[in-house]
């Protein structure tokens, strides 16, 4: 007997438990599968995240330039807080894809 992680709610269960205590989600016997599910759910929650950084980034430089000239006061400090919070979201965002990737599934 071994803890594993329910695919659904990613808490720890035993293998050989039919239903997961805590979401009622079924488990099959199979523990290799569920891994890999949980692992692809994992990367693309990651992956979402690094779309939202990406775009906020993106959001911020529009922002800053809108209507040609280059943002003052309360805009150029939105502009501004959005671009650094999305480039070190982003950043933050694929260490963690990369560090998830060399886990074996």
């Amino acid at each position: 007997m071994a803890l594993i992680q329910c695919p659904n709610c990613n808490k720890r269960i035993s293998s050989l438990a039919k239903t997961c205590p805590h979401c009622a989600a079924k488990s099959s016997g199979d523990n290799e599968s569920l891994n890999r599910i949980s692992h692809i759910r994992r990367s693309n929650q990651l992956m979402n995240h690094s779309f939202f950084a990406m775009t906020l980034f993106i959001a911020g430089v529009v922002i800053w330039f809108w209507g040609g000239e280059p943002a003052e006061g309360a805009r150029a400090n939105i502009a501004g807080v959005c671009v650094v919070f999305g480039f070190v979201g982003y950043l933050i965002a694929r260490v963690r894809i990369v560090l998830h990737k060399r886990k074996s599934v």
